[in-house]
């Protein structure tokens, strides 16, 4: 692998930047001084610092954020605050990206990563990928709405959705709308734009507050706070790629 690749997908810059960073000197090979990003080297054997500090070849990061109302799931945004803006600097790369959206109010479970693969296959529709979420509603949801979810509903818009599980946790009433409040899990298996509220306004019902607890095979830890996250275990990421 040349040098400066390397260099860049451990984290240093880009391949510009790293190119400065060469010409200052402050990268040895093997204790040696390298300025000549087209050096080449074993990424994993190779003895490769950085200001005197070893570097580890890494090729993919993997994060679960506990994603907090009010930041936006993209890379950047001239408005508001972005999940990769949550990253700790030591943990920012510029091409980490989230797996899937959540809606800017929506919480819950999000995976950052910059392993295009992994991203591209969860977020498929025909993968069926289960995402369960966490949900009030305004409105009595009811034994006949979860019949309604199980077939399958058709949205505002004309289009379809696919069959969902819903799970009622409690239901009471309420100064709401629909003067009642219901507590629910729903279990769907696509990711249409705004899915679960546009499920719940198929049945004249709406989303109050909405969390994403599940993606897959990987569920949100109950410990993890608003706004943190932690790196994935090799056992999860193998879990997801599977």
């Amino acid at each position: 692998m040349r040098l400066d690749k390397f260099l860049a997908e451990a984290g240093l810059g880009s391949r510009s930047e790293v190119k400065i960073l060469l010409k200052k000197g402050r990268v040895t090979v093997a204790g040696q001084v390298q300025k000549d990003g087209r050096f080449q080297i074993d990424k994993n054997t190779t003895a490769v610092a950085f200001d005197g500090a070893p570097l580890i070849y890494q090729e993919f990061y993997y994060y679960l954020l506990n994603k907090p109302q009010g930041v936006v799931s993209a890379t950047k945004d001239q408005q508001f605050k972005t999940v990769v803006d949550l990253l700790r600097p030591e943990d920012y790369r510029p091409d980490i990206f989230p797996v899937g959206r959540l809606d800017k109010n929506t919480e819950g479970l999000l995976i950052l990563t910059n392993d295009g693969a992994l991203g591209h296959d969860l977020t498929q529709p025909k993968k069926h990928v289960e995402k369960e979420y966490y949900a009030q509603i305004d409105g009595q949801v009811t034994p006949q709405t979860v019949q309604q979810f199980a077939k399958g509903l058709l949205l505002k818009n004309g289009e379809q959705a696919r069959p969902g599980e819903l799970f009622i946790e409690k239901v009471t009433k309420s100064n709401t709308r629909n003067g009642w409040q219901s507590e629910i899990r729903v279990i769907i298996h696509e990711g249409k734009f705004h899915q679960v509220k546009r499920m719940f306004e198929a049945v004249d019902m709406y989303v109050l507050s909405l969390k994403r607890l599940r993606m897959g095979a990987l569920s949100l830890d109950k410990d993890l706070a608003l706004g943190a996250y932690r790196p994935l275990t090799a056992d999860e990421i193998a879990l997801l790629k599977n």
